[in-house]
């Protein structure tokens, strides 16, 4: 009961959370109600089509950190909720279906709504907060990867960058399978210290 308070009920949380934006509460209708005074504060001269342009780009971007948030809680929740011992493009690939099923059925729910539309553009863009949400979330847990451990001793460092040509070109690279085999090692090690 612990395991699914801590790692699966944020997950419903948010999927509540999504489901509700794709009411008609989270409409343009209804967002600009808040925008649109913000923006007028903030610029009084601000033009008709100027706020349309930001509004539009708000809706977008929180469609893309919804979903980077979900993949997050998604992954945190295999990861560490479940015996899952499986390889990390497996949970990245399982992850990342999962939030393109409901970004499919979010946007059909959208369409069953009367002030509401469905856009293939806004699962597109869902599809990829679901890629971006695990990288930024591997790009933070690798800082604290290389950091020292408690007690005193050094954690193993993560693969050192190779140079590549690309053309004319040289660029610093990390094999993400790499990166993604340490994350294993490193979190397999964490049980093993956990566990005496």
């Amino acid at each position: 009961m612990r395991v699914f308070l801590k790692y699966w009920l944020p997950v419903l949380i948010w999927l509540a959370v999504i489901f509700l934006g794709s009411t008609d509460l989270m409409s343009a209708e209804h967002t600009s109600r808040f925008l649109v005074p913000f923006l007028r504060w903030l610029k009084p001269d601000i033009t008709a089509e100027a706020v349309v342009r930001v509004q539009f780009f708000v809706r977008k971007a929180a469609h893309l950190t919804e979903y980077a948030i979900l993949a997050i809680l998604f992954w945190r929740a295999l990861r560490r909720g479940t015996n899952l011992r499986v390889q990390m493009s497996i949970l990245f690939t399982a992850v990342w279906f999962a939030c393109a099923i409901f970004a499919v059925s979010d946007e059909f729910h959208q369409s069953l709504v009367v002030w509401r539309t469905a856009s293939a553009q806004d699962v597109l863009i869902d599809v990829c907060g679901a890629v971006v949400g695990p990288a930024i979330y591997l790009t933070v847990n690798r800082r604290k990867w290389t950091r020292p451990f408690a007690n005193g001793v050094s954690s193993p460092r993560l693969p050192q960058a190779r140079s590549m040509k690309s053309g004319s070109k040289t660029i610093g690279c990390v094999r993400l399978s790499s990166v993604i085999d340490f994350a294993i090692r490193k979190e397999s090690s964490d049980t093993r210290v956990d566990a005496q």
